[in-house]
């Protein structure tokens, strides 16, 4: 007979405490904490290339550009989460009570891995969808030139565009900025990784 132990189910502060402490970065979903993993040379390239472009795009503009490591609060399903790129606009809005955890992006980008890449493209877009300021969702592919673009056009509607073409060059709306997708995959390595 095998017995099947009960998931422990942790508070959001209870997930905060340990948060702050632990070694890993974590997600925290209802309830739920689940470690994240580790990105591949490939995941982590392509993530400082689309943050160098928008850190040269926004100078002067009244947004803020984070990387992996700040994490966001979406009060709506219980989600704590790390983007891999996200902007917000300023100022700044703060879960309650806390100095570092946001709550208002505009914009995100997610490069995909193979273990989260139906996650990131369902119930995490449906998460992000669920804060109001949100308008733009870019998903990128590390193991192929493919790029998945979603932009707000109206309340409870969303445009989707989807590129393989590296001469391409996609149009940020939350600010005016064109990437191209070559500028994307700078110096990645698709036999590797």
């Amino acid at each position: 007979m095998v017995t099947q132990l009960a998931k422990k189910t942790y508070t959001v502060d209870e997930y905060l405490e340990l948060e702050v402490v632990s070694d890993i970065r974590n997600e925290y979903r209802n309830g739920e904490i689940i470690p994240m993993t580790g990105g591949t040379p490939n995941h982590t390239e392509i993530a400082v290339n689309l943050l160098s472009i928008l850190k040269i795009t926004l100078r002067g503009k009244p947004f803020r550009l984070f990387s992996a490591d700040q994490r966001l609060w979406i009060p709506a399903v219980k989600i704590h989460t790390y983007p891999d790129v996200m902007v917000a606009p300023k100022p700044l809005e703060m879960q309650d009570r806390r100095t570092d955890t946001i709550t208002n992006p505009c914009f995100i980008a997610e490069v995909l891995s193979k273990c989260t890449q139906n996650y990131d493209r369902s119930e995490k877009f449906a998460a992000y969808r669920s804060i109001p300021i949100f308008q733009e969702y870019l998903l990128i592919d590390q193991y192929r030139i493919h790029v998945e673009h979603h932009v707000k056009t109206d309340v409870n509607q969303w445009l989707f565009s989807e590129y393989d073409d590296p001469t391409v060059t996609i149009s940020l709306q939350f600010v005016d900025v064109q990437i191209q997708i070559a500028d994307l995959y700078d110096n990645i390595d698709f036999t590797g990784g």
